[in-house]
């Protein structure tokens, strides 16, 4: 900078305020101005000298402080300081000494100082801007809620599984609902904290099933070190989206390019040169990845600006090939996990949802008026297999939208002050009654406003679901959560008119717009098997061949039939991929809630025949020898059938206390299973002699025993 002249252009990079050139000069004419007119004042002015005293120690202060990072000392430490003490003051002060920098000629030192400074905030700025808001609902542009606001802490544990869960995703929900206390949680924000401080944490793996809550974790982390609050001691984080990643699969880049397109307000940061700042990346959902991420490969990258390939690319930043003092943080859904080598990980956490306080705190924060949230804690708690559900966030604000909706409706009713004891007979009981007015809910918000129709009764598009439902069965078969235009052409979507289709149903099927480009997924893998059962159920009415994954088993037409197929071919599966699919298939095939979806499917004259011929079906397959899992999984497709006949046999055993000497059925046994499994009073010690002393007694209630905290 010269010391004449207009202000420097240095300061117009990157749309950067002048700051150099006004601001110091004025600080600088300030002090010179103070110091003359402290000369012309007579000595024995005390507020004079009190005030150049305090300047000039100021300025000193100020100045030590700042040569630490020309001098390379402590510098962690004063960014972490400076960033969370930065005042119009302090800033002055580092113009002043930018000023005086250039001044000398010592650019070199002006740059190093100013860029990591500038850089930082402004990524933070950045970050900040992008990360604050949650949206919800058919939102427009603009139509957001504050994370702040709504967010509730999530349950996070130490470890996982030893071996990948192969299970269905909400049997894993189903089994991480019990026995919490043994687990050792994990604050989010405290990641790369070691519990030995020896011990150096540079990559954390979190795992968690689809809508636990991964992404959501990554923001609030994000958001607090943009608003200074906490992780101070990290100088730049860079949150990566594999499904954003993905679009770039085919071109070579660097590292350096990499960032700069998802950052371009870092664009001349020399990562290089910046060893002794902590950067942070973080690769959110390794499960949507499409690099083959081949960490077995010979080639090795150790330049920021060398052009690779990003599978090379990402494998040598998580082995430390390239910039080994990065921290790495990679969210997962559990069975993608393997991908990352286990020597690359050095502290492995897991996503476990709400607990049950949390589930409580979740919806006391989304809902405004208490009355109404402590009505819908209440109506959820009745049902087992909803409250299970609501370890999941996603379900919870399913929840939350569907029961304060009919809540709603109730209450403007003519029956308003009966409409209490009327709503809880209103309310879904079941997993499909819950996901149908879910879907009725989206459909009739979608067309008051887009077509301004406002009408009890549901306008369905029919060809809308058709296409979303072929999309969503084809994926569910691939095991697909993500999709691409070339799946929509597929399925007959129009790809121009896909905002239109989002619009029509945008939390159940959302278009994600991203810098790079445009991909589409459900809501949540559950929507996604909702409305695939949805279009089974469409195909059969149609009076069409059935679909694919049912031709091997059963080729006769009709309802019965079809919903046999589905049992014996969930049955079939060794990690229950199907079986929520199940319930959904079996649920839909109710009369009532059929009715819930009048307009879009037919009834059927037979239903009850129908219903009483698979219930007695499923009953005769839990006669077989079946896995706790499977057992477990046809018991709840009884709840979605609205029977309870066994379970209710085993609820009176219990309650006669006649387990001991009892001689139970198969499918006794495995109600009895199945009810001690989902008590919702944990398991201190579970006494083996309370029931019949047998071998099969111990065989049969093994899965209770491994659950327990202590067994007799």
């Amino acid at each position: 900078m010269h010391c004449s002249g207009g202000p420097d252009p240095r300061n117009a990079r990157q749309g950067r305020k002048p700051s150099l050139g006004d601001r110091s000069r004025s600080l600088k004419i300030a002090v010179d101005q103070q110091e003359e007119a402290s000369s012309t004042l007579s000595e024995g002015c005390e507020v004079s000298e009190k005030l150049e005293r305090k300047v000039i120690r100021f300025l000193k202060n100020e100045l030590e402080k700042l040569k630490t990072i020309l001098q390379d000392e402590d510098r962690q430490e004063f960014v972490k300081d400076f960033n969370e003490n930065r005042c119009s003051i302090t800033e002055a002060a580092l113009d002043l000494t930018l000023f005086f920098l250039r001044e000398m000629k010592q650019d070199e030192a002006a740059d190093t100082l100013e860029g990591e400074l500038f850089f930082i905030n402004e990524l933070k700025g950045s970050l900040k801007k992008k990360y604050q808001s949650v949206f919800e609902g058919i939102s427009q542009q603009g139509d957001s809620t504050l994370l702040n606001n709504i967010y509730t802490d999530l349950y996070i544990t130490q470890g996982a599984s030893e071996q990948v869960n192969t299970e269905h995703e909400i049997r894993q929900i189903e089994a991480a609902s019990r026995h919490q206390s043994l687990d050792i949680q994990v604050e989010c924000k405290y990641l790369f904290e070691a519990p030995e401080r020896d011990k150096q944490i540079r990559t954390v793996l979190t795992t968690g099933v689809a809508g636990i809550g991964k992404s959501v974790s990554v923001q609030k982390f994000v958001l607090d070190w943009a608003e200074g609050k906490v992780n101070q001691d990290i100088s730049f984080i860079f949150p990566l989206p594999f499904r954003e990643i993905n679009l770039k699969e085919k071109k070579k880049q660097s590292l350096k390019d990499l960032i700069t397109q998802f950052f371009p307000e870092t664009k001349g940061l020399n990562l290089t040169r910046r060893t002794r700042f902590k950067v942070l990346f973080i690769l959110d959902g390794l499960d949507e990845c499409r690099l083959p991420l081949n960490f077995a490969g010979k080639e090795t990258c150790h330049d920021v600006s060398s052009a690779v390939s990003l599978d090379v690319l990402l494998t040598n930043l998580i082995r430390g090939n390239l910039l080994p003092s990065a921290l790495i943080w990679i969210t997962s859904r559990p069975a993608a996990a393997s991908k990352i080598p286990a020597d690359c990980i050095d502290r492995l956490t897991e996503i476990r949802g709400f607990n049950d306080a949390q589930k409580e705190e979740y919806f006391r924060k989304r809902l405004t008026d208490q009355n109404q949230a402590r009505e819908i804690i209440d109506h959820i708690k009745q049902s087992k297999s909803l409250f299970i559900m609501c370890h999941i966030p996603v379900f919870c604000w399913i929840s939350a939208t569907v029961l304060q909706n009919i809540l709603k409706e109730n209450r403007n009713t003519e029956l308003k002050h009966r409409a209490n004891a009327e709503t809880l007979q209103k309310y879904p009981k079941t997993l499909t009654q819950m996901y149908t007015h879910f879907l009725r809910f989206q459909i009739q918000q979608s067309r008051i406003k887009y077509d301004g129709e406002n009408t009890p009764d549901v306008s369905w598009d029919q060809n809308l679901i058709l296409s979303l439902g072929k999309l969503a069965f084809q994926q569910l078969e691939r095991n697909n959560v993500i999709f691409y235009e070339s799946d929509l052409k597929d399925c007959g979507i129009n790809v121009y008119k896909a905002s239109v289709y989002s619009g029509m149903c945008t939390q159940i099927f959302k278009e994600t717009g991203i810098i790079l480009g445009t991909m589409y997924c459900f809501l949540h893998l559950s929507i996604q098997e909702f409305i695939a059962a949805l279009y089974q159920h469409l195909f059969v009415d149609s009076d069409k061949k059935y679909l694919s994954i049912f031709r091997q088993k059963n080729k006769n037409k009709g309802m019965i039939n079809m919903l046999k197929a589905a049992v014996d071919k969930a049955l079939e599966s060794d990690n229950g991929h199907l079986d929520l699919y199940l319930r959904f298939l079996l649920g839909l095939s109710l009369q009532s809630n059929r009715q819930l979806l009048r307009g879009l499917l037919t009834q059927q004259d037979d239903s009850d025949q129908s219903k009483e011929e698979i219930i007695e079906y499923i009953k005769q397959k839990l006669k077989g020898n079946l896995s706790p899992e499977r057992s477990i999984n046809l018991f709840y497709c009884l709840n979605e059938l609205n029977d309870q006949t066994l379970l209710k046999e085993i609820q009176s055993h219990l309650s006669r206390g006649s387990l001991s000497s009892a001689n139970l059925s198969p499918a006794q046994w495995s109600a009895l299973v199945f009810v001690l499994l989902t008590s919702e009073e944990e398991l201190e010690e579970f006494e083996l002699q309370k029931f019949q002393r047998s071998d099969e007694c111990l065989i049969r209630l093994s899965a209770v025993i491994k659950t327990s905290k202590r067994a007799l």
